[in-house]
């Protein structure tokens, strides 16, 4: 009976969990398991305890931020409004410039078109006053009517002027 009541201390202490597979299985105790338990128990609670110190760094670290971005001093504030008084002046005299400098192409592009238009109208005007002389009429109205000839040879005079390559109008002519 002693052998009996061993083996049966024994079958309590022992907890008989076999691994299956193709390996040879390992009998585990009962204090394997405890232990084991105890172990995963210990690893439960530092992640438990790692986790709630994060936590607690975490919530310190928002209520800093928080604290820390509600409370603006003044100086900064005339800063950020003197360079949006800046920048907002900017950009309106950038559309300003913008808006004159579309104005001022237009107004070349219209003053273009005006030129052309008045060039065209002075060719038409020159071509009408070109077709318009006849100058068979001109002959004959300035001998027959005003009583105009030629000019013969020895009333014409050609000088030779060598101090200049030019003529000035209102240079005395030289007398020969």
């Amino acid at each position: 009976m002693a052998r009996r009541r061993d083996s049966a201390a024994r079958a309590q202490r022992t907890a008989r969990t076999y691994v299956d597979g193709n390996t040879v299985r390992k009998v585990q105790t009962r204090e394997d398991i405890e232990r084991h338990i105890q172990r995963h128990r210990k690893k439960e609670l530092e992640r438990a305890r790692i986790l709630n110190e994060r936590e607690k760094q975490y919530r310190a670290q928002q209520e800093r931020l928080r604290n820390k971005n509600t409370v603006l001093d003044a100086p900064f504030l005339t800063a950020f409004s003197i360079a949006m008084v800046c920048t907002l002046m900017l950009c309106f005299s950038y559309i300003r410039l913008q808006t004159e400098i579309n104005t001022r192409i237009s107004s070349i592009e219209s003053m273009k078109q005006q030129l052309d238009t008045l060039k065209s109208e002075n060719a038409a005007l020159q071509n009408s006053i070109d077709t318009s002389l006849d100058l068979d009429r001109i002959y004959r109205v300035a001998t027959q009517e005003l009583g105009m000839v030629y000019a013969d040879e020895n009333q014409t005079i050609t000088y030779d002027k060598t101090e200049s390559e030019y003529v000035r109008q209102y240079e005395d002519i030289p007398r020969y």
